[in-house]
């Protein structure tokens, strides 16, 4: 595509990046000799990735402010494309973490984007790093609204599309519930949290307990992973984080005010901070090692044809594929002998299935991530396979290239759900129906409630007044009690049966 003209106008001049429905190029308007960004649609994506690619031009295209993405004309040349303006700056997560200050500005200008869109009644419903820009002058622009939707309308995504990681997530949105304004703003305080602190508020590699804590658990307040925070500043992003929509902020304009109350509402040049280690107790850090650049993938599936016609499409996405399986036993020995990033495992296979085998992969070659690939979308499938420690649920329904993007999601450490997962997970730990009580001591019960609040061994000891060395062995016994095989999914099968509940989980962490 380099040096063609689209629409005898815009000069294609070099690649800046792919994605998993869009390419984008830097171009020039020969018309008006301006640089701009040309993203234009793959040619073999879904009719749902068209009608969302369709969905951002005209929910951009109503917009028109400083801190938002312009995009400027729309064609067709053989491919629908965009002509969007193009930003010279970094990507957000560059810039975690920041200072008091730039965290107070980049947040004022992220909400007054924000207050412009709702105002215009459109909810983004997408705010995280990835998706914010900062330039050399340091103005905030936020990108991709391809996932907008206006306020009265209803949630448009595809059976089995990916929705990524469950980290930025509102409450509601966890569990399926209509969307308001406020929806953003809470994910606007998980980013400002993260910016703050260097961690998210809620990051843990159990899916089930991620969106349970974002239902139901209280952050840590930021100001003991990084005391230098304001006490206004972490007022603020705890506000923003209030589980019921009522208690945050009523507009992202009035949590704009407030954070340009300390900001000065100055822009000021920025530069990405070097990263800083910040150690979470209850939850690891962010920042992990990058995956290798070259993926390696191994396939899991009884269903020849599709693995050779994905193992193809794979190739051409520059990620190689190791090996194929077509059973459960297969697969165990095939990830025991070439350690893949990633292994792509089906469920349901003849003889051993994916999933009889799955807690064996995590046991024996942990390192190695597991992206669920199937057709099964019971409840029962996906709670056991997310329980044995898949890193990701996809749908066979999934288009080819939204499911790249889950495989490198998954290699780089993030959890990946396919939609309708997520809200289905949340709404099984938090709604399911307590029964078979069985009978837990005081201590088992104490250990059981610090575990799902989302504490280590040596904080329950703490808390409890414990030997650490009792706690220790307390956890094992446990383990083997619930036939779990961690100390969370213990903890869930406890919430599930009522031997503890989350009002037992909500006093403990007050």
């Amino acid at each position: 595509m380099i040096g063609r003209k689209l629409g005898n106008r815009y000069e294609i001049q070099e690649l800046l990046g792919e994605g998993a429905t869009a390419i984008v190029y830097k171009g020039v308007d020969t018309l008006l000799g301006r640089t701009v960004a040309i993203k234009m649609l793959l040619p073999y994506v879904d009719e749902t990735a068209r009608k969302r690619f369709q969905r951002e031009a005209r929910a951009a295209a109503q917009l028109n402010h400083p801190n938002i993405m312009a995009i400027y004309d729309v064609g067709e040349d053989e491919q629908p494309y965009l002509i969007i303006e193009y930003i010279e700056g970094r990507p957000l997560f560059e810039f975690i973490p920041a200072p008091p200050d730039q965290v107070a500005e980049i947040g004022r200008q992220i909400c007054e984007a924000l207050d412009y869109a709702h105002r215009h009644h459109l909810i983004h419903r997408d705010i995280k790093p990835a998706n914010i820009h900062i330039t050399p002058e340091g103005q905030v622009k936020i990108m991709d609204f391809g996932l907008a939707i206006t306020h009265s309308s209803k949630r448009v995504t595809a059976t089995g599309r990916v929705i990524g990681t469950p980290a930025y997530l509102s409450p509601e949105q966890a569990q399926g519930q209509p969307l308001t304004y406020h929806t953003d703003i809470y994910s606007t305080g998980v980013v400002l949290y993260e910016m703050a602190t260097g961690v998210l508020p809620f990051d843990t590699d159990d899916i089930g307990i991620l969106l349970l804590q974002q239902v139901k658990k209280q952050p840590k307040p930021p100001r003991e992973l990084a005391p230098e925070i304001p006490p206004e500043l972490e007022r603020i992003i705890l506000k923003a984080l209030e589980k019921h929509p009522a208690a945050r902020f009523q507009t992202a304009g009035e949590m704009a005010r407030a954070l340009a109350a300390l900001s000065g509402g100055q822009p000021t040049a920025l530069a990405p901070m070097p990263k800083r280690a910040v150690a979470s107790p209850s939850a690891p850090t962010q920042t992990q090692a990058e995956p290798p650049q070259v993926l390696r993938v191994a396939l899991a599936d009884d269903h020849r044809i599709l693995r050779r016609s994905l193992a193809m499409f794979l190739t051409t996405e520059g990620i190689e594929v190791v090996g194929e399986a077509d059973n459960g036993a297969r697969a165990l020995a095939l990830v025991q002998e070439k350690r893949p990033d990633v292994l792509l495992l089906d469920l349901d296979m003849p003889g051993t299935s994916g999933l009889d085998v799955l807690p064996q992969i995590r046991q024996s070659v942990p390192e190695v991530k597991v992206l669920v690939l199937t057709g099964q979308t019971e409840d029962r499938y996906i709670m056991r396979a997310l329980r044995a420690g898949a890193h990701g649920y996809v749908l066979k329904t999934t288009e080819e290239t939204a499911l790249v993007q889950a495989v490198r999601d998954v290699a780089k450490g993030h959890l990946v759900l396919g939609h309708g997962v997520a809200e289905r997970v949340a709404q099984r730990y938090v709604a399911e129906p307590q029964t078979e009580k069985p009978s837990s001591g005081g201590l088992e019960r104490a250990v059981l409630i610090g575990i799902a609040a989302g504490l280590d061994n040596d904080q329950i000891a703490e808390r409890l007044q414990l030997a650490p060395s009792i706690v220790d062995r307390q956890v094992k016994e446990l383990l083997e009690q619930f036939g779990a095989s961690s100390r969370f999914e213990a903890a869930m099968v406890a919430l599930r049966r009522g031997a503890i509940t989350l009002e037992d989980v909500h006093a403990f962490q007050t």
